[in-house]
């Protein structure tokens, strides 16, 4: 076994738990964990080995504070846009769907996947286990309940 093999083995776990504190989630923590060994694997030549896991300790801190200010860039820039316009038409389109008591959560889910996902009816029919005739049947029911149901609310 080298010596980075060694080191490897007698730090991951304490380095990995501290990035895991650093981030919160398991998958960046994994990330950045291999990060700081890969960095170490680089240097092993020029680190020394007395500094170990404090110089790992801080690639991680560092690693994870680069994450959180591209993370807060993001959340910046994605607060910027104007909302989907489409996502806000499905809203709508599932309030109404929800105002129409009569459907059943079949029919909801064909009108969805039909209206929204824009799916044809033989890959709805896939999606939930039906025939193609069976979701035209379902399609052509939940259409009348949402017209027999907005005459109500008129």
């Amino acid at each position: 076994m080298t010596a980075f093999d060694e080191t490897y083995r007698e730090h991951l776990s304490s380095v990995f738990r501290y990035a895991l504190r650093c981030v919160g989630r398991r998958e960046i923590a994994e990330e950045i964990t291999s990060e700081a060994f890969v960095e170490l694997f680089r240097r092993f030549d020029q680190i020394d080995q007395a500094q170990l896991p404090r110089w790992l300790f801080t690639v991680v801190r560092n690693r994870a504070t680069d994450f959180w200010r591209r993370d807060a860039r993001e959340r910046r820039y994605l607060s910027r846009l104007d909302p989907d316009p489409e996502a806000a038409q499905a809203e709508g389109f599932q309030q109404w769907l929800d105002d129409v008591t009569a459907l059943k959560p079949l029919h909801r889910a064909c009108l969805t996947l039909r209206y929204v996902h824009g799916m044809e009816r033989a890959e709805i029919g896939r999606r939930l286990g039906l025939s193609e005739n069976q979701v035209k049947g379902h399609l052509q029911y939940a259409h009348t309940l949402l017209r027999k149901g907005l005459r109500e609310t008129k």
